[in-house]
């Protein structure tokens, strides 16, 4: 072999070991912080339904969207008295903000405003249930938006928790076309912000405590005036029980809350899919369903309901154990590698030797 030749294969190895280190000394997301994530995430996701409905409907509050607006209000503040603290960075606010962020506000606005809406119109067991339908739509944006098709096994868990939903639907007693309308949408708008948030964390322009800040920023006053404009704020003004300390702690909770469920969203789907975020967002709904059952008083039982629902845990059972045992089984690969069996590692390496 000439020096030439021989100094060639030298630079090659070490590029190639130079893109390993690189992949390395930025490591893969470990299987306990993916899981950590998740469940931070579905432990933030059930306690604020709970907050929300006994809000929304034991206390009677009449507006959603002031609602909406608290937790606005609270991930605004929570998130400037950080940076001040430097306790966290993002981005000072410039001309160039609202194309970097566009157009998760509006996305934001729409899931936080029908999410609350159908929170409020339907029994907890039919929300968790018609939730579900955000899986789907989720599962084709990470196909035709990010080009992450998913496998044979994850889509026949996304199937059977549909085909629960559609099973409960069908005999759902306390039918409202307008609660079905709004966490529809939700449903959309829940898929949507999934995919664009994992879109934009890649780009990395402005972190994920950026995004938090501007979307709830930039959505703030169009929230107030479509209030405003709707009777909601007057609504709001007038409800009688503001000076109930108990009303009130539990208002504030739930727009604390609120910040806190976003940021858990935003972690989640950094160290995992969109899909998954999704996923974990309805699979706590394990928990609440069975609550629902008994608390809020306004599940009206049935065996074909109670059967649907069911049906449908169990399809998110199934996702999560496809998709954990998975990642548990995956690991590290260099760039360029296309498998990870044992007998091809041994074999492409004796060719290098």
């Amino acid at each position: 072999m000439s020096p030439s030749s021989e100094t060639d294969s030298k630079m090659e190895k070490e590029r190639e070991n130079n893109s390993v280190t690189s992949t390395t000394s930025s490591p893969p997301h470990t299987l306990f912080v993916k899981v950590s994530s998740c469940v931070f995430y579905g432990v933030c996701s059930f306690l604020i339904v709970i907050v929300n409905k006994t809000v929304l409907t034991s206390h009677k509050f009449p507006s959603f969207q002031v609602l909406g607006i608290g937790q606005m209000v609270a991930t605004i503040v929570v998130l400037s008295c950080a940076k001040q603290l430097s306790i966290i960075k993002y981005p000072n606010a410039s001309s160039d903000i609202p194309r970097k962020i566009f157009p998760l506000p509006v996305i934001f606005l729409g899931n936080l405003v029908f999410g609350l809406g159908g929170t409020k119109k339907l029994s907890l067991p039919m929300f968790t249930v018609l939730r579900r339908f955000s899986i789907l739509m989720t599962m084709a944006g990470q196909y035709f938006v990010l080009g992450q098709p998913s496998s044979f096994q994850v889509q026949g868990s996304v199937y059977a928790m549909i085909l629960g939903a559609l099973v409960a639907a069908s005999n759902d007693l306390s039918f409202d076309i307008v609660g079905y309308v709004y966490i529809l949408l939700n449903d959309f708008f829940t898929a949507a912000n999934g995919i664009y948030v994992k879109k934009k964390m890649d780009h990395k322009d402005l972190g994920k405590y950026g995004l938090m800040f501007y979307n709830s920023l930039f959505m703030l006053v169009p929230a107030v005036v479509f209030a405003y404009e709707t009777g909601e704020l007057d609504k709001a003004m007038d409800y009688p029980h503001w000076t109930d300390a108990w009303f009130l702690s539990q208002f504030l909770i739930s727009c604390i809350m609120g910040f806190i469920l976003t940021y858990s969203i935003f972690l989640c789907t950094f160290y995992n899919s969109a899909l998954t975020t999704t996923v974990i967002g309805c699979l706590k709904n394990i928990i609440v369903t069975y609550i629902g059952m008994v608390i809020g008083g306004d599940y009206i039982f049935s065996w074909t309901n109670f059967i649907g629902l069911n049906i449908s845990i169990a399809g998110s059972l199934w996702y999560t154990f496809v998709t954990f045992s998975s990642q548990v089984e995956s690991k590290p690969k260099p760039p360029g590698a296309t498998d990870e069996y044992p007998l091809v590692k041994t074999i492409r390496k004796e060719e290098r030797n």
